[in-house]
């Protein structure tokens, strides 16, 4: 079975295809649409992570006995 001539493989046709489904539309609509939220949400738990991370070190730094002679 031959593919299309405008297509370099049958996979770049079938992806061609799947490109034309309701469902790979709706979900390049709301990816575009939820990008800044998504990247705004990752930034922001990022950070809360480092706060308590840098709590954490603290304390392992402080009770770890970390900072003790040799």
């Amino acid at each position: 079975m031959k593919h299309s001539p405008e297509f370099r493989s049958k996979r770049e046709e079938e992806r061609a295809a799947l490109k034309n489904t309701a469902g790979y539309k709706l979900w390049s609509v709301m990816f575009t649409l939820l990008y800044p939220f998504i990247a705004i949400f990752t930034f922001v738990f990022s950070g809360i992570v480092m706060f308590f991370s840098g709590i954490s070190r603290v304390l392992a730094y402080l009770f770890g006995g970390s900072h003790a002679k040799h």
